[in-house]
C-alpha cells in the first residue's frame, strides 16, 4: 500500500469526508481513516513516453492479484486465536472485565501453545512452510514460574488492545494481521492454513488438540479463574443465542486468511456445544496445562450455591421462601464448603462442580422434602392451600403447587416450541463459504451467490424477513412481575400449608421421602446412576424437565446430580442398604 502514489487523488471519503488515501494491493484506493475501499483505481498516464510501461502495468496487476488470491501464510493455532479473541470480545460486550482477555485468557493462551509445543519454546513443531520468528524478551512476572524467555511473535497478536493497553508480557504491540506470504514460500493446495493437512493427521500421545468446541473450555475456565457472573450453562446459551462467536467463527477471519480443503474439517462446526461435552473438555484442558487451584468460591461468590439457589428459585417463579430451606440443605451436606467449590486442577481427582446444576438439583431435593412430588402429596397440598386462598383472599397466599404447575407447563411450552422453531430455521450454510480447493473457489462463490438471491427471492414472495432479530442477553429466560393476571408470580407466597411450627423451628408436615436411587453404579461405570423416566412420578418428570430445559442438559445428568445431593443427605438411609445387602449376599454363602 503505496500512500505516496495515492496523493494526486484528492476527493473526499463518502464514508468520513477525509481525505487520506492509500493504495490497496489490487491498485484500489483506500481511506487510511475508516479503510473505505472505494472502486476507484489508479491509472497510469502517458504510457507511450515510458517503454514496456504497459507490460510492467499488466504485470504488476497480476502479481498483485495473485498475492491477494493467495493471501497470508498463517497455521491453524493462529486461526484458533483468532476464534478465542472474537469471542472474548464477545464476552467483554456481556459485561465482563477487560481484565479476561488481557490477562487470564491470554495467559492460559500462552501456556497452551508452550505445553503443545506450537510457541513460546525454543524448537516450535512445524516441518513446512515459514517459522514463527522468535523474539528475545524479558517477560514479566507470570503465575507459572516456568515462563519461558522467548516468545513468538504470533502467540500475542490478538490480546493486545493496539495503542491503547499495555503489553503484559513484553511484546510489541502489532495489530492483528499475520505476517504476509512471502515470494518463496508457497500454501498447501490441500488447505489455506500451512500446517492444516499436517495438524488434522497428528496424534501425538499427550497433546490435547485444539478444537472448537475446547475454545468455550478456555472461555469458561477464564470466566471461573475470574469467578464471574456467567455459569457453563449460560455460556453455552449465549453461543447458541448468537452472543458469543461459535457457529461459522471462521467467517470473521480477515480476508487474507484464506480457508479451505482440510481447513473446512478444523474450523467448520455444525452442531450445537453439549453441556457434558465441554464440562469434560473444560476438566482436560486444565489438567494438560497443570493450572494451579483456582481462586476460592466463597460465600459472596455469584457460583456458591446459596446464591444460585436464590437465582434459580426466581427463574422458576417459586416462592422466597424457600430459599431458608436451600441454604440449610446446602449446608447440611457440606457442597456449601470452599474445598468442595474450588476447582483444583493439579489434584488428585480434579474435578470441578458443576454450579448451576447443582444448585438446581438441591431445588429438586427440597420441593421433594416439602411435596414428596408422588403424583399424591402435592395435590393434597394443593387442595388445602387453594381453599385457604379462596377463604382468606386479603392476606398473604399460601403457594398452590397445581396453580404453579400449570403456570409453568404454559410458559414452559411456549418457550420451548419457540426454541425448536428457531434451531429448525437456523442457517449453518455461513456467508464465507468453504471450498475444498482453490480450484474450486470460483464455483462455490457463484452456487452461493445464486442461493442468497433465491432465499431474498422467496422472502419477498412470503412476506417474511430472511434474518431473525438478535434478542438482547440475559441471565434469565423467564421474567415474572406481580399483578400479571395471565402469568401469576409466586415469589410472594408463603409455605405456612406446608411447614409447622417445631419448638422454635418450622419443619415439613410431610415427614416421608423417596431416593431418586437406590443403589449407585460401580466404580468402572461412566455414569453414577441411570434415569429411566417411567419408572418415577409425573410431578417428578416435570420438575426434572424443567430444570433441564432451563440448563439446556440431558435429564440423566440432572437426575445424577439430585441422586447425589440425596446420598450426601441421606447418610444413614444409604448405609442402610449397604448393610442389608451385604448381608443378603453373606447368606447366600
Amino acid at each position: 500500500m503505496d500512500l505516496e502514489e495515492a496523493k494526486e487523488f484528492k476527493e473526499r471519503c463518502t464514508q468520513c469526508a477525509a481525505v487520506s488515501w492509500g493504495l490497496t494491493d489490487e491498485g484500489k484506493y483506500y481511506c487510511t481513516s475508516c479503510h473505505n475501499v472505494t472502486e476507484r483505481s489508479k491509472e497510469v498516464i502517458n504510457t507511450g513516453a515510458i517503454p514496456n510501461t504497459k507490460i510492467q502495468a499488466i504485470s504488476r496487476g497480476l502479481k498483485r492479484k495473485r498475492k491477494l488470491e493467495k493471501g497470508w501464510d498463517w497455521y491453524v493455532c493462529e486461526g484458533f486465536q483468532q476464534i478465542l479473541y472474537q469471542q472474548a470480545e464477545a464476552l467483554k460486550t456481556l459485561g465482563v472485565g477487560p481484565e479476561l482477555k488481557n490477562e487470564v485468557l491470554h495467559n492460559f493462551w500462552k501456556r497452551y501453545l508452550q505445553k503443545s509445543k506450537q510457541a513460546y519454546c525454543k524448537n516450535p513443531v512445524y516441518t513446512s512452510g515459514r517459522k514463527a520468528t522468535v523474539l528475545e524478551d524479558n517477560p514479566s512476572h507470570s503465575d507459572w514460574d516456568s515462563e519461558p524467555d522467548l516468545l513468538s511473535d504470533f502467540s500475542c497478536r490478538s490480546f493486545v488492545e493496539s495503542g491503547t493497553d499495555s503489553q503484559p508480557d513484553g511484546c510489541p504491540q502489532k495489530p492483528f494481521p499475520i505476517s504476509k506470504a512471502s515470494q518463496s514460500e508457497t500454501a498447501s493446495i490441500c488447505s489455506g492454513s500451512l500446517d492444516g493437512v499436517e495438524y488434522s493427521l497428528r496424534k501425538e500421545k499427550g497433546i490435547v488438540k485444539m478444537t472448537v468446541p475446547r475454545t468455550l473450555a478456555f472461555c469458561y475456565l477464564s470466566l471461573l479463574w475470574q469467578r464471574e457472573t456467567i455459569t457453563l450453562s449460560d455460556l453455552l446459551r449465549f453461543v447458541e443465542e448468537g452472543h458469543i462467536p461459535y457457529i461459522n467463527a471462521f467467517q470473521h477471519f480477515p480476508e487474507e486468511m484464506k480457508l479451505y480443503g482440510r481447513d473446512k474439517g478444523i474450523f467448520a462446526i455444525e452442531s450445537w456445544p453439549a453441556y457434558e461435552d465441554i464440562y469434560k473438555k473444560i476438566i482436560e484442558i486444565a489438567k494438560f496445562l497443570d493450572l494451579p487451584r483456582f481462586p476460592d468460591i466463597t460465600e459472596d461468590c455469584y457460583l456458591h450455591p446459596n446464591i444460585l439457589c436464590m437465582k434459580y428459585l426466581m427463574e422458576v417463579n417459586l416462592p422466597d421462601e424457600m430459599n431458608d430451606l436451600t441454604c440449610q440443605v446446602v449446608k447440611m451436606t457440606g457442597i456449601g464448603e470452599v474445598d468442595f467449590l474450588t476447582f483444583d486442577p493439579i489434584a488428585k481427582m480434579a474435578k470441578t462442580v458443576k454450579y448451576d446444576v447443582q444448585a438446581v438439583a438441591v431445588i429438586v431435593v427440597v420441593l421433594k422434602l416439602l411435596f414428596l412430588l408422588d403424583d399424591n402429596l402435592e395435590w393434597t397440598l394443593s387442595n388445602i392451600a387453594e381453599k385457604y386462598n379462596e377463604k382468606n383472599k386479603e392476606d398473604k397466599p399460601w403457594f398452590d403447587f397445581r396453580k404453579w404447575y400449570q403456570v409453568m407447563k404454559r410458559s414452559v411450552d411456549e418457550k420451548k416450541q419457540k426454541w425448536e422453531e428457531a434451531r429448525a430455521k437456523y442457517l449453518w450454510k455461513s456467508e464465507k463459504p468453504l471450498y475444498h480447493s482453490s480450484i474450486d473457489r470460483a464455483v462455490v462463490y457463484k452456487r452461493r451467490e445464486m442461493v442468497v438471491s433465491l432465499q431474498k427471492q422467496f422472502s419477498t414472495l412470503v412476506d417474511s424477513a430472511p434474518t431473525v432479530e438478535k434478542k438482547s442477553p440475559s441471565s434469565f429466560q423467564f421474567n415474572w412481575t406481580e399483578g400479571d393476571s395471565a402469568r401469576t408470580c409466586f415469589h410472594g407466597h408463603g409455605l405456612q400449608g406446608i411447614l409447622k411450627k417445631k419448638g422454635q423451628s418450622m419443619t415439613t408436615k410431610n415427614s416421608l421421602y423417596w431416593l431418586s436411587t437406590q443403589k449407585f453404579c460401580r466404580s468402572y461405570c461412566k455414569h453414577v446412576t441411570t434415569y429411566e423416566e417411567s419408572n418415577f412420578s409425573l410431578s417428578y418428570q416435570f420438575i426434572i424437565n424443567l430444570f433441564s430445559f432451563l440448563l439446556r442438559i440431558k435429564t440423566s445428568s440432572l437426575h445424577e446430580e439430585v441422586s447425589l445431593i440425596e446420598k450426601r443427605l441421606f447418610k444413614t438411609k444409604y448405609s442402610k442398604t449397604k448393610k442389608k445387602s451385604r448381608s443378603r449376599k453373606g447368606r447366600k454363602y
